[in-house]
């Protein structure tokens, strides 16, 4: 099933299902994580995030083209970094450069497979770690480079967490119809130009062993999300650099998802 959160004319946020772009039919989600679609079918006044994340956990350097590309080695252990929850943005929500990422131009986009966790996850192997997953959704980790680096000390938080800088969306598909994360392609496009054309198969560490070794004498909460990692072709690495602008339109499309799809503004 392919659930979004929406907007109704009511002013009321609920889930759906069967989104046809202007209307879906509503959703009621069990205590026990499964979803049951009711049949009433309502207007979509605006599409929200598909989860409202308890944290963001990040993966950096998780294909190994993309290591490749950046001239990094292989990494021996997934590394870990987070994005700050207010940096969430919907689909056709604008991601906003700031002004202190405008001049020079640094802002970045990176296509990556977002998992969402469903249930409390504490030491869990990583034979039943897909066990905890609700679903997948497509995200995009947006990146000041200058501030992911230098400018921010060398802590890529900072640079990863501006306001707008995690879209995510516009579904999640739930686990249930996405047997093998290991095998979907992943694109990137900007302005309708394809800049990122891989596949989840590239990954260095696969959704079962990055969910098993967060989890480890640490809680990932329900709704916790976590971006995997993207692939080669990001913005930095070329000749000549690709960086974002006002005016832009990024894509970003997963195999069994869906596209996600966000303008860009500078800010006011």
């Amino acid at each position: 099933m392919k659930i979004i959160r929406f907007i109704t004319q009511q002013g009321k946020e609920v889930m759906g299902c069967d989104w046809d772009g202007q209307t879906a039919s509503i959703v009621e989600q069990s205590a026990d994580y499964s979803f049951t679609d009711t049949g009433e079918r309502v207007d979509v006044v605006k599409l929200l995030p598909p989860v409202e994340p308890s944290a963001i956990i990040c993966i950096g350097l998780n294909y190994r083209r993309h290591a490749e590309e950046t001239g990094q080695e292989i990494p021996k252990y997934p590394a870990i970094f987070m994005k700050y929850p207010g940096s969430l943005a919907g689909h056709k929500d604008a991601i906003v450069i700031p002004e202190c990422a405008s001049d020079p131009p640094e802002v970045d986009y990176e296509a990556e497979l977002g998992v969402i966790i469903k249930k409390t996850a504490k030491n869990v192997s990583e034979e039943e770690a897909l066990d905890y997953v609700l679903g997948y959704t497509c995200t995009n980790d947006v990146s000041a480079r200058r501030w992911q680096k230098h400018a921010g000390g060398f802590q890529w938080t900072r640079g990863k967490s501006y306001d707008t800088f995690c879209p995510c969306g516009p579904v999640m598909t739930t686990a249930d119809e996405i047997t093998d994360p290991q095998n979907l392609a992943i694109k990137c496009r900007l302005n309708g130009e394809l800049m990122q054309d891989s596949h989840t198969s590239d990954m260095v560490f696969s959704i079962a062993n990055m969910i098993s070794y967060l989890s480890q004498s640490s809680t990932l909460l329900p709704g916790t999300l976590i971006l995997t990692g993207t692939p080669e072709g990001v913005g930095f690495t070329r000749k000549p650099r690709v960086f974002l602008a006002p005016g832009d339109r990024v894509e970003v499309e997963i195999e069994g998802i869906g596209v996600l799809e966000n303008p860009v503004e500078k800010e006011e």
